[in-house]
């Protein structure tokens, strides 16, 4: 075929990606049922004026239409892999473990059932082998939720719903094109009516390895990426290549699942390579991927759809009943699953809600689109399938597709408006109303301002500030008849705007380089639990985000067993590090947002709920300062070391401001500027790496801090530091119980503990010990010790405590005193100086 005809094709096909998106929002449809209608138009018109007697003049143009290299490994190799890998980079994935229950449900269980269902109805009515029926309903089960993702989002839906639909269109893709794969060897193979024990037995290997093969070739691409950290056009090349080198490797070495190492690729870099790229570089990369699956989603559904009046010429009036068993198994299973299993879930508490009405909307939202098409097509040209069951799963898929393109997908809008989906509520439209006040308050002030700058004709500034006063005026009517909304339901919307706005600042100073890039992806997460959390829970579950916001939670807990237990200290380590960070970002985040309370809270929600915002404020500072200020006194050299970090990043991105404001003022030419930018870069790139926390010297700094231990020469502190254990607990955790015969004694290094025993208590701090005295006295003591504050601990056994207590005379005087405190005789404490510690 000649280039020059291939070349015009393929930038009329641009063309008319680039007409399709406007063209979909002028109609109101979807953009992929817009974008199938133009394929399917181009593919009849060629026909047509190739068949016709009309004129001979198109026929060229139409050959070369009808004969495009159009062919499944098109769409499986080139398109496919780019879909999926930019799908993961746009996910916020540590959000969506919160929800990965509905997400799994939907995305696996659903693909099987549906798989399952379309099989088994469609051998039960027709004389096609039971594999073949199965390799049908696999190729139909993957959906295309991406209208019903565009529509949720233009009405503001709930984040947590769009993270559900879309975890589903990507892991679903996966599921399927899996089980197709498998399916397909069977009834390439020629036999007809396997087990299913038989073919899922296959299902691991296609999983396990094409995961793994994913993850290797993600940490290589990003270990290489990390290395061009000065390259940014050689990270985006590396990127590009990731994706297709772990599909190929997948399918033609192993036999795995190449979607599936493919996805982890996608989520491995999403994970990891924040924390190793610029975050300029990510930025970039990201939006050079989503110009690519842009792109590929488009020509593959045009190229596919294409195809479509082929497959359908041989279409017979048995095959429209197998069509119409097919839609309705496939409807069917997926009621089952929204209706059934997922109200089931969350009976059991395993998931949580999701509404009717958008269980509605997700189910007639399921959409087929491009991926069954290439399935199908890939079907049709296997010279091992058989010649009438290629044409049946054609028409099959083809017209499956074409249901939920040209019936669902242009009634989608009319039924999201029917089930009220596109109305804000009450709670959202009042917040609307009173936003819309006070921005028209603030836009009077500054267009009064302008005018008088300005010095504008008086009498056309006073005819147009009457009519934007007519406006103000009904605005602040329409905010004032809110009045009837809850107190409850107003804190509830101040939280969620403060929740908005500290997320907003995190972006902002990430963008700056205040924040770290490492970093940037934990504290983002943490202000999106607090904005879901503000949603569903209110103040009770905006307060209990918080929290958990600077709590240990259970990695940490699993990172100091390994530490105590085993002596493995790298991962508490770097989470102790990660720790320090994010409390020294959370700090600088929130010591800004007062004035956003003050201001713009104030004006929309008035006096008494900023008071109240500003109060919660205050708590949550105090818990990043408590939390910080342990740390602090745990590890106080390497506190240290973080603020200097802190300080030289933040000098370094004033510099840049002033070098941009320069170049922008003429101030200084490209040459120079581009010279100084190369330093700047070069000496931020020297203090992006963190520095290293030792928890065996910062245990020696610890035991140093207490003065029980001056007296020691450097040879006992160090026998003693190999003796302390660290232990780390929560505030509330209990230490020793009344019951237990306490056998070590505790130093506390930071934090606060409570001491019960007889109807009395006793408060002890940092430097303050506890444990001693049923180790030294004879009879027992029902004691109980409670952690207040996250608290870290030395901690010695008896015979250790025994040898050191012999050693030590300030050790023996703080035991005595602490007895005589607690009204404790302890008499026959004595000296053994023949021992050390």
């Amino acid at each position: 075929m000649d280039i020059v005809v291939i070349t015009t094709i393929i930038a009329s096909l641009f063309l008319v990606i680039g007409v399709s998106e406007p063209l979909a929002a002028r109609l109101r449809l979807p953009y992929t049922v817009i974008l199938a209608l133009v394929g399917i138009l181009i593919g009849v018109g060629a026909l047509f004026f190739l068949r016709t007697d009309l004129t001979d003049v198109l026929n060229p143009v139409a050959e070369a239409i009808l004969g495009l290299p159009i062919k499944s490994n098109v769409f499986l190799y080139v398109f496919l892999p780019t879909l999926l890998f930019q799908a993961t980079l746009g996910m916020n994935l540590r959000r969506m473990i919160d929800d990965w229950v509905p997400i799994l449900t939907l995305a696996v269980v659903a693909v099987v059932v549906a798989t399952l269902s379309v099989g088994y109805a469609l051998a039960s009515v027709s004389a096609l082998p039971l594999m073949a029926c199965l390799l049908v309903g696999a190729i139909v089960s993957t959906t295309d939720p991406s209208a019903v993702v565009s529509i949720f989002r233009s009405i503001s839906a709930p984040r947590r719903l769009s993270r559900i639909i879309e975890g589903e269109s990507l892991l679903n893709d996966a599921a399927a094109i899996a089980l197709f794969g498998l399916f397909m060897g069977f009834v390439m193979l020629g036999i007809p009516d396997p087990t299913l024990s038989d073919a899922f037995m296959q299902f691991p290997l296609l999983i396990i390895g094409g995961a793994l093969i994913g993850w290797l070739a993600a940490r290589c691409a990003v270990w290489v990426m990390a290395a061009f950290a000065r390259y940014e056009l050689a990270q985006i090349s590396i990127s590009v290549a990731l994706p297709y080198l772990a599909y190929i490797v997948a399918e033609q070495s192993v036999g795995a699942s190449g979607v599936i190492a493919v996805v982890v690729a996608g989520l491995t870099l999403n994970l990891t390579g924040p924390g190793r790229l610029s975050p300029q570089s990510w930025a970039n990369l990201r939006e050079v991927w989503e110009l690519l699956a842009h792109w590929a989603g488009a020509l593959i559904f045009i190229l596919a759809a294409l195809l479509i009046p082929r497959l359908l010429e041989e279409v017979r009036l048995g095959d429209l009943f197998l069509l119409v068993v097919v839609i309705l198994a496939a409807i069917a299973a997926r009621v089952v699953i929204l209706f059934g299993l997922l109200p089931l879930l969350t009976i059991l508490r395993i998931s949580p809600p999701v509404e009717r009405q958008y269980r509605v909307a997700i189910l007639w939202g399921g959409l087929r689109g491009a991926v069954t098409l290439a399935l199908a097509l890939a079907v049709t040209e296997s010279a091992r399938v058989p010649g009438e069951l290629q044409r049946v799963v054609g028409i099959l898929a083809t017209g499956f597709t074409l249901f939920t393109l040209m019936v669902q997908g242009t009634t989608l809008r009319t039924v999201i408006r029917r089930l009220g989906l596109d109305r804000l509520s009450p709670i959202e439209d009042a917040l609307s109303r009173q936003v819309v006040a006070v921005a028209l308050q603030t836009v009077r002030e500054d267009v009064a301002r302008t005018s008088e700058n300005y010095d504008l004709t008086h009498d056309i500034v006073r005819a147009e500030a009457k009519h934007f006063g007519e406006r103000l005026d009904t605005a602040v009517k329409l905010a004032e008849d809110a009045d009837d909304i809850l107190e409850r339901d107003r804190v509830t919307l101040g939280l969620i705007a403060l929740a908005a706005f500290e997320r907003d600042m995190i972006l902002e100073r990430v963008r700056e380089r205040t924040i770290s890039a490492r970093m940037a992806e934990q504290v983002i997460q943490n202000a999106d639990r607090l904005i879901e959390a503000a949603r569903t829970g209110g103040r009770t579950g905006y307060q209990r985000a918080a929290r958990r916001s600077v709590a240990y939670g259970k990695t940490f807990r699993t990172a100091v067993l390994l530490n105590s237990r085993l002596g493995i200290s790298f991962p508490l380590a770097r989470m102790t590090a990660d720790r320090f960070e994010q409390l020294l970002s959370q700090r600088l985040i929130l010591k800004d947002m007062g004035t956003f309370i003050e201001g713009r809270i104030r004006r929309i929600y008035g006096r008494r709920l900023a008071d109240l915002l500003q109060e919660m404020l205050t708590r949550r500072i105090e818990m990043v300062e408590t939390a910080l200020e342990g740390l602090r006194l745990q590890y106080p050299g390497y506190a240290e070391e973080l603020e200097r970090r802190f300080i030289r990043r933040t000098v370094l991105r004033i510099e840049e401001r002033e070098y941009n404001t320069m170049r922008e003022d003429g101030l200084i030419g490209a040459e120079v500027h581009t010279t100084l930018m190369q330093d700047l870069t070069t000496r931020r790139a020297a203090i992006e790496d963190r520095p290293l926390l030792d928890l065996a010297l910062q245990r020696v700094e610890l035991i140093r801090q207490f003065p029980l231990f001056v007296d020691l020469d450097e040879a006992a502190v160090k026998r003693l530091c190999r003796a302390f254990k660290t232990q780390y607990a929560n505030a509330g955790d209990l230490l020793i119980t009344k019951d237990s015969a306490a056998k070590q004694v505790y130093f506390i290094a930071s934090g606060a503990v409570e001491l019960e025993s007889a109807g009395q208590s006793w408060r002890l701090g940092r430097g303050e010990m506890f444990g001693q005295m049923a180790i030294l006295i004879k009879k027992k003591i029902r004691v109980e010790a409670r952690a207040i504050a996250p608290s870290t601990f030395l901690v010695l056994d008896e015979h250790r405590f025994r040898r050191l207590l012999s050693r030590s005379a300030k050790l023996r005087s703080a035991v005595r005193a602490s007895a005589e405190k607690r009204g404790i005789d302890l008499e026959g404490l004595q000296a053994d100086q023949s021992h050390s510690p």
